[in-house]
């Protein structure tokens, strides 16, 4: 948990001293920005002749190059300097494969369709997240940082809209998902923070447990190994859902598992990314929740739909 947490704080820290600089000035804005550059140059350099070494003494072999990818630090640091081991379509496959459980125990999917030499990411959604609004925010959330994450030189995602002859139903929109991912100045909308969620052991099956993450009220669903994350609000009537009951009913398919409002009693079915089994236009707001570098975290919107 350090180590991942002290990165992103760290990269943070950086970004924020140079917007401060360039409150001295352009010419301070420029010293502070080639100062940073100069080390970069010097670390990269640095990084390539370690990788030269190992190479040459026969141990940079393909299982170590996949322990460096994996490592978030190192990871980060060769893609900084060009050399990280894997092309860009191979990683953008590999951040596909890390939110595919996310997607599957929402009843969706992804398929990625091309990757271009332009940096433009075509995707496919699939599943039965079609048609809500909510979902389609998630989602967006959770594959395009996935994305950006593991190949930052990644401009744009495209999502086809051309069905396909196996898929049992309909796509999420373009509209839901294409965004710039560099845009400058950056969308308000769909983005999000993502916040890591202390102490999971304590959640237990059988109930909605309330939490605060990142200045929202969330209410958390487990089932068996699986976490499921929804902003704690009734998606009929806006009652909180902390505590409220979530059960398995036998001869329900896919909605087999609902979490019932204790005020409204309405249902939701928990692995349908929280839709209204009693009002289909009702939906609970789904929150990505990932297991990165052995954290659970969750992506919280900045803008928090009315």
């Amino acid at each position: 948990m350090g180590q991942s947490a002290d990165v992103r704080a760290t990269g943070d820290r950086i970004e924020q001293l140079l917007l401060a600089s360039a409150a001295s000035g352009p010419i301070a804005r420029e010293r502070a920005e080639e100062l940073v550059r100069v080390v970069v140059e010097l670390y990269g350099a640095g990084l390539e002749r370690m990788l030269d070494i190992v190479h040459d003494a026969g141990r940079l072999d393909d299982e170590v190059l996949a322990r460096l990818a994996d490592d978030d630090l190192v990871a980060s640091l060769l893609l900084v300097h060009g050399l990280h081991p894997y092309g860009v379509q191979d990683r953008v496959e590999q951040a596909l494969i890390k939110v595919r459980p996310y997607l599957g125990s929402h009843g969706g999917d992804v398929e990625l369709l091309d990757v271009s030499d332009d940096g433009v990411v075509r995707l496919r959604l699939l599943g039965s997240c079609d048609g809500c609004a909510s979902s389609s925010v998630t989602l967006k959330l959770a594959v395009e940082g996935a994305i950006e994450a593991a190949a930052p030189e990644i401009v744009r995602i495209d999502v086809d809209t051309t069905s396909s002859s196996t898929e049992t139903s309909g796509l999420i929109s373009v509209d839901s998902l294409s965004a710039r991912l560099r845009a400058t100045p950056p969308p308000t909308d769909g983005e999000a923070t993502w916040a890591v969620l202390e102490d999971v052991a304590s959640i237990l099956p059988g109930a909605a447990h309330g939490r605060q993450v990142a200045g929202m009220d969330v209410v958390l669903c487990r089932l068996g190994t699986v976490m499921y994350a929804y902003r704690d609000a009734c998606g009929s009537c806006g009652a909180a859902l902390a505590g409220a009951p979530v059960e398995r009913r036998l001869g329900s398919g896919r909605d087999a598992v609902v979490l019932t409002c204790r005020t409204c009693h309405a249902h939701f079915a928990v692995q349908q990314a929280g839709r209204g089994l009693d009002d289909t236009t009702a939906h609970l707001e789904p929150l990505p929740l990932l297991e990165r570098d052995g954290l659970v975290e969750i992506a919280v919107p900045t803008v928090v739909p009315a």
